[in-house]
């Protein structure tokens, strides 16, 4: 099987997680009084409000139920005061309000999939409390226009699926991870295994719901075209909080095809394989996608790495053989290989689940992999990596314990849309971009050696990645880069430097908008878009 972040290793045991003493138990209430003023929408405290000092263990559960990384959830983390689940979208609005009322810094959550937890601590911010969108998942899909309008609590599976109920024949070119959140998701861009195709999610939105920092319900034309394009992969958390994404569905075919080939390091002699998936991966037909997911397995009593070449074709297996002979030969692909399924089959396979595991999987919201502890950072390549730097790169993932790389082929759509049109610059130029991973047990009395080895790893391939800026996906958050202070006036000069990784030169364009549609700087983060500095 393939995971969504292709870990063929995991270990999961639940952390006990101490509570922080609340600032007292007036913030809540106030909280809540000032909710009661600011919507008509009458809501449970039972099913909406959690706090470790009323029942830990619940608090505890809705805390970890959507959080993915380990690392974030353990003791010596900081934890929320309390945390909200809005059952309408007036509460949301009724939430920032209060908040700027009573000074209370808030982080939002919509899926938890933040590889370095922002959505869910805040390490710089105190007290905190976590606004968690998960009850907020309506999805309302018309087929007579291609559009779908979706909550940001939904994920992306659950659109999938919604989308598959009322047509064959259409689909969304949103995340391979089925458990992602879909607000947040989009905030970066969102890439999945159509964007040969079609682009990205963050392409095909139409409009948006979002709540600014003042507590008002925008769309798309009363918030202006400036802030519609920088929610739509400028990052999460800097410009408002998302409600609801509208998308414009995309046709696929009946039938699709998939596959799944590894080899070993010993198969591919002289990296052949590898070396001509570089040449051809971003030339193909633009409805093939084909991603290598890097392993260590043992073999025969020693460590070797396997490359999994796992795909999507929008198309038959017939189609799929002549377009593989003709341009890439060299993987070895037969018919019987090759799977046909439909495409809302097909989200399920790529997300990692075991075979034959119903569609309905989706409906459920959760990741094929248990949680686990984790660091990642990325890149992007745009000249195929020589051999004498595959070897190194080999060399490096063998000192590991349990290392994942994933190499996703860019080229067709994703060359054609000006790096401009969306924050998301990553486009023309670009073969392919790099995910490295590596994760460890709540056993391991020793993280910092697996941080260690993976920041050894990026300073290694920086020769044969992009430079000038070296680009980094804003999905894939990496605090190493650098991050924001509390407040401080130095912020924007700092984050010059990783805004510019993430997002080119549109990174000052989102600056001059989030100076003016949020001049307070209320939707902040370690890494959220910076203030343009006071003149003067």
């Amino acid at each position: 099987m393939i995971f969504c972040i292709s870990f063929l290793a995991l270990f999961f045991s639940s952390y006990t997680i101490t509570p922080t003493s609340s600032t007292s138990g007036s913030l809540q209430d106030d909280f809540i009084d000032c909710l009661h003023k600011n919507t008509n929408v009458d809501f449970s405290l039972e099913q909406t409000f959690f706090t470790p000092g009323k029942n830990v263990s619940v608090f505890n559960e809705v805390l970890e139920s959507t959080a993915q990384n380990l690392r974030f959830l353990a003791r010596s983390m900081p934890k929320p005061v309390f945390i909200f689940n809005p059952t309408d979208e007036s509460h949301v609005q009724a939430s920032i309000i209060c908040s700027k009322k009573l000074g209370v810094h808030i982080r939002v959550r919509s899926g938890g999939h933040d590889y370095e937890g922002l959505s869910y601590v805040s390490e710089i911010e105190k007290p905190f409390i976590v606004m968690d969108l998960s009850k907020l998942r309506k999805i309302n899909v018309n087929i007579r226009d291609n559009s779908a309008w979706v909550q940001a609590g939904a994920t992306v599976g659950e659109l999938y699926y919604r989308i598959a109920e009322k047509s064959k024949v259409h689909g969304f070119p949103a995340g391979l991870c089925t458990s992602l959140g879909i607000g947040g998701h989009i905030t970066g861009g969102a890439y999945g295994s159509m964007m040969r195709k079609y682009g990205l999610g963050g392409d095909n939105v139409i409009d948006a719901s979002i709540v600014d920092a003042k507590g008002k319900l925008l769309n798309r034309s009363s918030m202006g075209e400036d802030m519609f394009w920088a929610m739509r992969g400028g990052g999460g958390a800097s410009f408002g909080t998302i409600l609801a994404w509208k998308i414009k569905l995309v046709p696929v075919p009946k039938t699709v095809t998939v596959f799944t080939v590894t080899k070993t390091l010993e198969q591919d002699v002289g990296n052949k394989i590898l070396s001509k998936w570089q040449v051809v991966a971003d030339k193909l037909v633009e409805e093939l996608f084909i991603r290598v997911i890097f392993n260590v397995a043992e073999n025969n009593g020693s460590k070797t790495v396997t490359m999994s070449y796992n795909a999507l074709f929008l198309g038959n297996k017939g189609m799929l053989m002549k377009v593989m002979n003709k341009s890439f030969p060299e993987l070895g692909l037969t018919s019987s290989d090759c799977v046909q399924m439909s495409w809302i089959e097909s989200t399920v396979y790529i997300s990692g689940f075991p075979s034959e595991t119903p569609t309905s999987i989706l409906l459920q919201g959760k990741s094929p992999n248990p949680k686990i502890n984790f660091k990642a950072k990325s890149d992007f390549v745009k000249n195929p990596i020589p051999e004498s730097g595959l070897i190194g790169m080999f060399s490096k993932l063998l000192k590991e314990d349990t290392p994942s790389m994933i190499w996703s082929p860019y080229g067709g759509r994703m060359s054609e849309v000006h790096e401009s049109e969306i924050p998301f610059p990553h486009r023309k130029g670009v073969i392919f971009k790099i995910l490295y991973v590596t994760i460890w047990p709540n056993s391991d009395k020793r993280p910092s050696r697996h941080i260690n080895w993976i920041r050894d790893m990026y300073s290694y391939m920086m020769p044969y990645v992009s430079s000038n800026p070296r680009q980094s996906y804003v999905n894939y958050r990496d605090l190493d880069l650098g991050q924001n202070m509390k407040n401080t006036k130095s912020n924007f000069k700092n984050a010059q430097v990783w805004g510019t990784n993430y997002f080119k030169g549109n990174f000052d364009r989102l600056v001059r908008i989030k100076s003016r549609v949020d001049p307070e700087n209320f939707f902040r983060h370690e890494q959220s878009i910076p203030l343009l500095p006071v003149q003067g």
